[in-house]
């Protein structure tokens, strides 16, 4: 098997010497970190691991974030200020603008995003992400996270929202996100951040680089009042109590039909899919690029790309997190498939997992021989943590931390 072989310490003559892998360093109690190798056609990549046992009373998960969607920072940050123990880094994200000069980068990522139970975001329309090739029968939606009954899924949720004003009721087509679906009007909460809202109503559902819509409209909904209109998409921070509902095409006719005064009530929730609606709420999801289910590689997946990749897997039914994210330093970049990824989280004892982003942004941090702040366990592609909108962050509770979110 895969992971066996590199267990055993194999490697190729392209890669440099390496001392055996190492045994399981305990992080924290029910937390344990060790890096392996997994050889290749192209070389050898190392992997680093951090195993998280969801059936222990102290451990918990969460999203680590920034404190709003539009921003970023590196993962040791978001992992210390909020006290997790270790972590990886998240979703992918719009990182760069350069198919609409002008139009200013959000930062925001692909999926959706739950903390404590709250929904933060939606997913962007499909030809709207960032990342490779989806597998057939995925899309944005999919998400690795952790329920109210305390154990981890892959799943999908789904934005149900609605706009009700005096001149009817609209359904709601995004959420925080940096892409709205065409002919749709979406909402932007406190959550989102001080970001120019513009780059939502760029691209279509099918063309990322599609030109910006030149049919917007904007309006500012506060204690359920319309208070201010414009002609195109604003920016800076949105006070709490205030909505700004934002339009495109049809959308936006629809959201000229309100007037200064007219009252307007926003509703939105993210809901599971019905295959794991029944186990309750998730209690923090992040979005991702699904590449195992029930034991198996999705079909469809790129087999011949290799790439420095962060993922995430479910085993144990669901007692088990394994975080993986691979080195980037100058022996190891030519990295994996995302098929590889799969195939050793897997070996791993996963029953599912998800691709996270990768390249740049893949970075691993945990605390060693009892810091009181993580470290960075890989080496990041770039020579230094990449700023990411979010991450997977673990917690212990008595590990003079603060309880972080989860």
């Amino acid at each position: 098997m895969l992971l066996l072989a590199s267990l055993l310490g194999a490697s190729l003559a392209a890669a440099p010497p390496a001392a055996p892998a190492p045994v399981w360093q305990r992080v924290a109690p029910g937390v344990e970190y060790r890096w392996f190798d997994v050889p290749s056609s192209r070389g050898t990549a190392r992997a680093h691991l951090l195993s998280v046992d969801l059936g222990n009373a102290r451990v918990s998960t969460g999203l680590l974030y920034p404190g709003v969607v539009a921003a970023r920072s590196p993962l040791s940050t978001l992992a210390d200020g909020a006290g997790a123990v270790g972590g990886v880094n998240g979703d992918f994200f719009h990182l760069s603008e350069n198919q609409h000069p002008g139009v200013e980068a959000t930062g925001a990522p692909v999926g959706p995003a739950v903390a404590d139970g709250r929904p933060l975001k939606a997913a962007v329309p499909n030809g709207q992400r960032f990342g490779p090739a989806l597998p057939p029968g995925t899309n944005t939606r999919q998400v690795l996270g952790v329920g109210e009954d305390g154990l981890a899924r892959v799943g999908e949720l789904v934005l149900d929202g609605t706009v009700s004003s005096p001149e009817g009721e609209l359904e709601l087509g995004g959420l925080n996100q940096y892409a709205l679906p065409v002919d749709s009007v979406g909402v932007f909460t406190k959550d989102w951040g001080a970001a120019s809202r513009v780059r939502a109503t760029c691209g279509t559902d099918t063309r990322r680089d599609a030109p910006c819509s030149t049919e917007t409209y904007e309006v500012t909904v506060r204690g359920g009042q319309v208070v201010a209109v414009a002609e195109t998409p604003g920016r800076g921070a949105i006070a709490p109590g205030t909505e700004v509902l934002v339009g495109r095409e049809a959308g936006a006719r629809e959201l000229r039909r309100m007037a200064v005064g007219d009252h307007v009530n926003v509703t939105y929730a993210l809901v599971a899919d019905g295959q794991v609606a029944e186990r309750g709420a998730y209690r923090f999801a992040v979005g991702g690029y699904p590449v195992l289910r029930g034991g198996e590689p999705l079909s469809g997946m790129d087999r011949v790309t290799p790439a420095v990749r962060t993922a995430a897997g479910v085993g144990e039914g669901g007692r088990r997190l394994l975080l993986l994210a691979l080195d980037g330093g100058p022996g190891f970049r030519t990295g994996l498939t995302v098929v590889e990824v799969a195939d050793a989280l897997r070996d791993l004892g996963a029953s599912d997992a998800v691709n996270l982003d990768g390249g740049g942004s893949s970075t691993l941090v945990a605390r060693q021989n009892g810091a009181a702040k993580v470290s960075v366990l890989n080496h990041p592609s770039g020579g230094a943590q990449r700023a990411v909108p979010n991450g997977i962050g673990v917690f212990v509770r008595g590990e003079d931390a603060p309880q972080g979110r989860g």
